[in-house]
């Protein structure tokens, strides 16, 4: 109770008044000068740090913080993700994923996107402190963005990043951390955190053992400049180390890592986190060190402060055995404590100003439009022929098919937040032809896998009745018609009125089966890491129980459901009954009902559907409940959250057949977080547009392009390869072959392309001086026109092309801007390449300007001979970088 008290007395009261009624056994002041707003920052870190003992000391270094009810420090944990909006702790506008905000190629948007994130994090946090929730999830130190280079695009995480370059990540990552952390002089609004430091990106199966053994050349030239970018430029306050070994040593115990690159070389002054549970690698995985306490040992010296998990609880061990001394600990904690105060969290809640945003702001209808205008942006038109796209207004009907056109995984990504709003393509292509759609979802991603039970076995819905509690009593709080059983309701109430810790829902409609037999269903629940949770699910057809599940509450993963059959003896309806409990402390649920259909049947379907249809839309890809972080998958093509080939799944390339030999115009639209090779399905769809994984207004931002009311303009941000058999070795981090940088071959798409509804000339190239000294910057400048009949946005690409040093990359983007012009207008566009961008790397990793003759390339897209303009220039003299 006197806990409860002191940490309500935290929130209410200034400090002054909290230290003058609990006195410190450490000083005899009335205010302690930790508690001083105006004193230095230092002086109050020290002062906090020198007051507390070594096992108070150690429990502020793993991610849940308890309090320290006679200082004053109230619980913390560190743990808060918003890679693409504030994820896990209720509704929160929902982005583009990661590789969408990518395809954008705009600073200034990701930058805009990232303020609205640290905004919603700040409302959340300040609601949380006004409840005394002081748990998971609704804290200030976001862990984002995740910066690794999507080397290779079987890895299952390269959603979350920002591509396969460099540079591109480099700037578009900084403008998110600049969004996050913000421009006050003193406080941070939120503090950001790149990750994972560094060679990382994958094998998942693998990555708790794994050694990237990577040579000078490419650790330098390829994995650290976009860190390096995020560090010295951005300020990112904090680091995450990954879990994977970087040429023998654990990145959470690597010293060239962190100590000569990360804070010698860079001048990181900021924090360092490991990834979860990646202190046990260090001894477990890696083999390492011996045991935890030389493991955790090993990684504070190393520049590890922060554990995700309780690895460091043995760091009270670790001193008494003289493994570390107290003053590494001291160091560690100071620095996470100048975080904190940096943040605001001991000063009066008054003098902060991020501490007036209103819980409002969250989820806000203007938030929810940056969403849209960002996923407007993330569009990339791969494939238009004979203007195929836009759709004209003539069409009277058009077959909506696929399994991406109306799930909510595929809008919402992963590490996401919960859309409060969601558009799935169906519903917008809905709306936009209101009795003229007709929809089939045709076939699963890949043969083996479920998929959600669509609209379509549920002809009209499900009554939905929505309690609050667990036992189904009294009349429900809210009833409604569910067109299906796809929810995300994570941190979130379910309905209006309708308690998020504590609630039941019962679904009564009826089901029919597309055609009769056995169809095997199952339940999969929202993502969550760290429930507490209770569910029950039971179902009934026909008035008998067919299924009966319960998870009892426990800390971590939930038990995962167990699968059950439905059998039907007719196409005919039949009753349908479900009823699912929730109670948890903090977090809330989400359901979805899922099948693994018939895959013949549901093609049948599809071209019925298109038969009786002027187009169709064929909503293709992946879904993260089969790409992402190490996941207990394994069906053909796909392995523990990678992928085996890139190939599009061999159900979805036969649907395409099956519809392109109804001989109706295709449109293939795909929503996934790598890329694919199409094969022959791309010869066979009159257009391609790329939508990723588009956010809470995708469905929206999708139709919208397909008519014509957007021009798409993103990018390309990753290589799509023509096929696997264009890869090197997946676990090879050597970048020989790897991304448009190093690939000499032919790709189906490149990095850097994308169309338009418009075209785009470029004349006029100019440079500052055709031979420039080593060291010097290099003005270019270059006349971009709208030729074409619609306004539009494109994105000027600058590439460098060395012509003299083995090694060096084919072609290297050294600069990019998104230019909006009318139809007609011209623009003068003008970059400035700092001697950083024109710089080289040598064998032993080594940067500088080197001499000899280069050229620019600038255009729409990578050198081409047919657009843009190519400028020529000399490097006279040497200049060394610094590292």
């Amino acid at each position: 109770m006197a806990f409860v008290v002191a940490v309500f007395l935290l929130l209410v009261v200034s400090p002054a008044c909290l230290f003058a009624a609990t006195p410190s056994s450490h000083s005899q002041d009335k205010t302690p000068l930790y508690l001083d707003p105006n004193a230095p920052l230092q002086q109050r870190v020290d002062d906090l740090v020198g007051r507390m003992t070594l096992e108070e000391k150690v429990s502020q270094m793993q991610n849940e913080a308890p309090a320290i009810p006679r200082l004053h420090v109230p619980s913390y944990d560190w743990w808060n993700e918003g890679l693409h909006g504030m994820a896990r702790s209720g509704y929160a506008t929902v982005f583009p994923q990661a590789i969408g905000l990518a395809a954008t190629w705009d600073t200034s948007l990701i930058e805009r996107i990232g303020d609205v994130v640290s905004t919603e994090a700040r409302a959340k946090y300040n609601e949380a402190q006004r409840e005394g929730n002081h748990s998971i999830f609704y804290g200030l130190t976001i862990w984002s963005p995740n910066i690794n280079i999507d080397r290779d695009p079987r890895w299952g995480r390269g959603q979350e990043t920002y591509g396969e370059d460099p540079f591109l990540t480099g700037q578009i990552g900084s403008a998110f951390v600049r969004g996050l952390q913000g421009d006050n002089p003193k406080y941070l609004k939120t503090v950001a955190t790149a990750k994972h430091f560094a060679v990382h990106s994958g094998p998942e199966s693998e990555r708790h053992s794994f050694d990237a053994v990577i040579s000078p050349h490419d650790l330098e030239d390829t994995y650290l400049p976009a860190f390096r970018e995020l560090v010295t430029q951005a300020h990112a306050d904090s680091v995450m180390c990954a879990y994977n070994a970087v040429d023998g040593a654990p990145a959470c115990a690597n010293t060239m890592l962190l100590q000569q690159k990360l804070k010698h070389d860079w001048g990181f002054s900021g924090f360092v986190v490991s990834d979860c549970a990646a202190i046990s690698d260090v001894s477990i995985g890696h083999k390492y060190a011996p045991d935890l306490e030389h493991a955790a040992a090993v990684s504070v010296k190393a520049g590890t402060d922060l554990s995700c998990g309780k690895e460091y609880a043995a760091l009270v061990g670790a001193v008494q055995h003289h493994l570390i001394a107290e003053s590494d600990i001291n160091a560690a904690v100071r620095r996470l404590f100048t975080a904190r105060f940096r943040l605001g969290m001991f000063d009066p809640v008054a003098a902060v100003p991020f501490n007036q945003i209103p819980f409002s702001q969250n989820d806000s209808p203007q938030h929810g439009q940056l969403s849209l205008e960002a996923a407007r942006a993330s569009m990339v038109l791969l494939k238009d022929e004979h203007e195929a796209l836009p759709l004209h207004s003539g069409l009277k009907s058009i077959a909506v098919i696929g399994p991406n056109a109306d799930t909510l995984p595929a809008l919402e990504g992963n590490y996401n937040g919960v859309a409060s709003h969601p558009v799935t393509p169906l519903e917008a292509l809905q709306k936009q032809m209101p009795g003229h759609v007709r929809y089939a979802q045709g076939s699963p991603y890949v043969d083996g896998a479920s998929l959600p039970v669509p609209e379509t076995l549920l002809p009209h819905g499900l009554r939905g009745e929505y309690f609050s509690g667990t036992d189904f009593k009294g009349a429900p709080v809210m009833t409604r018609i569910d067109r299906r059983i796809d929810f995300d309701w994570n941190g979130a109430s379910p309905a209006p009125g309708v308690s998020a810790k504590a609630f039941a829902v019962r679904w009564t409609g009826m089901i029919t089966a597309p055609a009769p037999g056995t169809l095997d269903m199952g339940f999969a629940f929202a993502h969550c890491s760290t429930c507490e949770d209770a569910e029950t699910i039971k179902v009934w057809l026909d008035g008998k129980q067919v299924y009966d599940f319960s998870h009892a509450a426990t800390h971590g993963r939930r038990a995962p459901t167990t699968p059950f059959q439905l059998v039907f003896a007719d196409t005919n309806p039949h009753r349908l009954r479900i009823e699912y409990t929730h109670q948890a402390p903090h977090f809330g649920a989400g359901l979805t009902l899922n099948w693994k259909p018939p895959i013949d049947v549901l093609r049948q379907q599809a071209v019925a559907a298109a038969d009786q249809s002027d187009a169709v839309l064929l909503f293709l890809g992946l879904s993260p409940e089969l790409e992402g972080e190490e996941m207990p998958i394994a069906v053909t093509g796909f392995r523990g959250g990678d992928r085996t080939s890139i190939e599009l799944p061999d159900a979805q390339q036969q649907l395409v057949s099956a519809i392109a030999a109804t001989g109706k115009p295709i449109v293939i639209v795909l929503m996934n977080g790598s890329a694919i090779a199409l094969g022959d399905s791309a010869k066979k769809a009159a257009a391609i547009l790329e939508a990723w994984y588009p956010g809470e207004a995708g469905g929206t931002a999708i139709a919208e392009t397909l008519f014509g009311e957007n021009n798409p303009s993103g990018r390309l941000p990753i290589t799509f390869y023509a096929s696997t058999a264009q890869l090197p070795q997946f676990d090879d981090y050597s970048m020989s072959g790897r991304t448009y940088r190093h690939f000499s071959g032919e790709p189906l798409y490149g990095f850097g392309y994308g169309l338009s509804y418009t075209r785009f000339g470029y004349s006029a190239g100019k440079l500052s001086a055709s031979t420039v000294r080593a060291g010097q910057p290099l003005n270019v400048q270059v006349e971009v026109k709208n030729e074409g009949d619609r306004d539009g946005a494109e994105t000027v690409e600058a590439y460098l092309i060395p012509k003299h040093t083995e090694g060096a990359p084919l072609r290297e983007l050294v600069g990019f801007q998104k230019v909006q012009l009318c139809r007609g207008e011209s623009k003068t566009v003008q970059m400035t390449l700092t001697p950083r961008e024109l710089s080289l790397v040598a064998e032993d990793g080594t940067r500088s300007v080197q001499q000899g003759e280069y050229e620019l390339y600038v255009g729409g897209g990578q050198p081409e001979k047919s657009s843009g303009v190519m400028m020529r220039f000399r490097v006279q003299g040497h200049f060394d970088l610094q590292p």
